[in-house]
């Protein structure tokens, strides 16, 4: 009787749903047979064309094949929970599904398909997927779609009721209880992963329930436009390089679905800024192949699957400028038959660095979606300076595409109320030949926060025991701190102006918002000057109490101070130099990056270079801190102020 008032439950809300949203396809669409989703029957032998063109796919391809191999004799995933997640599992799954159905897929070898088939009826097994933490049912929603689908015709009808049973009620169903379906009205990458993953599953049994799987299509169409308005107007996304790449992965794999099975994407490709931001994650990475770790990032730059489907759309190969040198793979060789076959490896991730593991995971969808382009010999991007507004502006100017020891800095603007934000507001990072002088630590383990029983870990209130967090406040980023205190996460930085040249690009960032209760306005400007030299400008106007002001720079670098006025930084026998020119007198704090609370990860090697000043009262008063590598050698600049 429980079952029967639960599937009727469910069925009103379907109802509801399929009555208050617009009918982007039609009751009496028609839709291919299997398999259908991002890979049609028939298509493998044009994608082994492709495949054959290039060396550098070749090998790509024989990697996923290895890596499949592997997988054959690995036990199936049991469900393990680390702390208020099962996606750990929910990614290795979809991984491990994804592979081994491509590996059927291209070389007819039915041992790949049972070995996916085992690991799905283990997975349908499971008492749930973890509904509570949606993104774990959404991505193995997906894996099992994808394996129902592309293996449809090999498994067992047995299998295929099975599967079918578990897509429906282990998740399409519960993405139709309220409880649990939060993300339809998320503007982050929740919405982008949850409604790709239901859809995926939606697709793989239409035949099940049609209308109801048009109603959840449908849904993600019509509920996923407004977080893709986050892209607007110039492709920047608000979270970061890091969850571009696994927000961005999952709506392009959606939009993929919906070309293939219905030949259209209904519009949602055009969304302003969408096709643009390919160009932003191609420059926010440094010539060093680092990124700029702003919010919940990694530092290291990774290759990133989702950019060979904007190619695919715009053709602008550019965007591909870094992907064969980011083909890094962390590779791990394997005996068979008295030889060794490389294989793509992931470490369990317990430590949820998802987008550190995103390309390795859709490294078959990249060769459905990038076979035909030759990114060995790509073209180099024409803009050496990038600026993109929106709810997190960036500016990124560098002096080289080509040398790999150019002068790089980036900057940011946004808001500590964004979603994975820090209070840093006005950072930046600074990286000149070959070393990164000026770093973002970036991403903090949220598992080991949470276990710890940090209050309101995802919280966005002034007082939220986040900010307590080392890495996310901001005295521990390269911007400014005012007696002490926090930035503000009502405030919201934008950039005020950008002006570019062959000796000097500058932007200047009007930070008032952010410090709004401490001084009376603060403006930041960053100019790359002579292709070589950082400097970094600050006027703020003071009110009638007491401020002492601290500004920060965070480094690996090892530090010295030459005068009262001058730091020297080293690092892999280079060397930086950094000079302060500040109108009242300036007291250095330079020590090791050790955090206060044990739940903070440890930061070896990181140093924390900042000077205080007080400002006088009611006046507006103006600094610059230059970063040379010549000691002797004036800056010679056009102030921004």
């Amino acid at each position: 009787m429980k079952r029967f008032f639960a599937v009727a439950l469910v069925s009103l809300f379907s109802l509801v749903a399929m009555h208050a949203q617009t009918e982007y396809v039609k009751e009496q669409a028609v839709i291919p047979s299997h398999p259908r989703i991002l890979l049609l029957k028939g298509e493998e032998k044009a994608l082994k064309k492709n495949i054959a063109k290039d060396p550098f796919w070749m090998h790509f391809h024989q990697t996923i094949i290895n890596t499949a191999d592997v997988m054959l004799d690995e036990p199936v995933n049991e469900r393990i929970v680390t702390g208020r997640r099962l996606l750990p599992i929910c990614h290795d799954n979809l991984k491990r599904i994804l592979y081994l159905s491509y590996a059927y897929r291209m070389t007819g070898d039915r041992k790949y398909a049972i070995r996916a088939e085992a690991e799905m009826l283990k997975a349908a097994s499971f008492e749930d997927w973890n509904p509570s933490h949606f993104l774990d049912t959404s991505e193995m929603t997906m894996a099992l779609g994808i394996g129902y689908d592309w293996l449809y015709g090999v498994l067992s009808p047995r299998s295929r009721a099975v599967i079918a049973k578990a897509i429906r009620e282990k998740g399409l169903d519960l993405s139709c209880d309220r409880k649990y379906n939060g993300f339809l009205k998320a503007m982050n990458n929740w919405n982008q992963v949850c409604n790709a993953g239901m859809s995926y599953g939606a697709l793989a049994i239409w035949e099940e329930d049609p209308a109801f799987s048009r109603m959840i299509v449908n849904r993600a169409v019509e509920t996923i436009q407004p977080s893709m308005g986050v892209y607007a107007p110039d492709g920047a996304y608000p979270e970061g390089a890091g969850y571009w790449e696994y927000g961005t992965t999952f709506n392009v794999l959606f939009i993929s679905e919906l070309e293939k099975v219905f030949k259209t994407d209904f519009g949602l490709s055009g969304q302003p800024g969408f096709l643009k931001t390919g160009e932003y994650v191609l420059n926010m990475v440094s010539p060093s192949l680092q990124n700029f770790a702003f919010s919940d990032c990694v530092r290291k730059g990774t290759f990133k699957p989702a950019l060979f489907w904007f190619y695919d759309k715009t053709k602008d190969d550019s965007i591909l400028y870094q992907q064969a040198s980011l083909y890094d793979w962390d590779f791990r060789k394997v005996e068979r038959g008295g030889k060794e076959y490389p294989i793509i490896y992931t470490e369990f991730d317990t430590n949820l660095k998802r987008q550190a593991s995103t390309g390795k995971l859709f490294a078959p969808v990249t060769l459905i979606w990038g076979a035909t382009a030759s990114i060995s010999n790509p073209s180099v991007p024409k803009s050496l300076n990038f600026k993109a507004d929106g709810e997190t502006p960036v500016c990124i100017m560098r002096s080289s595409w080509t040398d790999s020891g150019a002068s790089f800095i980036a900057v940011k603007g946004g808001s500590a109320s964004s979603s994975h934000a820090h209070m840093d507001s006005g950072s930046f990072v600074y990286e000149s030949d070959g070393v990164m002088w000026a770093i973002d630590m970036g991403i903090e383990d949220y598992n080991k926060l949470e276990v710890a029983g940090v209050a309101g870990l995802w919280g966005r209130g002034q007082d939220a025991q986040r900010w307590d967090v080392f890495r996310y406040n901001n005295f521990a980023h390269n911007t400014l701190t005012f007696n002490k205190s926090l930035q503000l996460v009502k405030g919201n930085a934008q950039i005020e102006d950008f002006v570019e040249g062959d000796g000097q690009s500058s932007v200047v960032i009007d930070l008032t918002s952010v410090y709004d209760d401490q001084v009376a306005q603060v403006k930041r400007a960053v100019s790359l000057v002579g292709k070589r030299d950082a400097v970094i400008e600050d006027q703020v106007k003071s009110t009638g109490r007491f401020t002492m002001l601290t500004w920060t720079l965070v480094t690996e670098a090892s530090v010295s101070q030459v005068d009262e006025h001058m730091l020297l930084l080293e690092k892999d026998g280079k060397k930086m130099y950094m000079k302060v020119d500040c109108p009242t007198a300036i007291r250095w704090n330079i020590h090791p990056a050790v955090p206060i609370y044990s739940y903070d990860s440890p930061n070896p090697g990181v140093t924390i270079i900042s000077f205080n000043t007080d400002l006088e009262l009611n006046s507006t008063q103006k600094m610059k801190v230059s970063l040379t590598s010549d000691a002797g050698r004036e800056v010679l600049y056009k102030s921004m102020f």
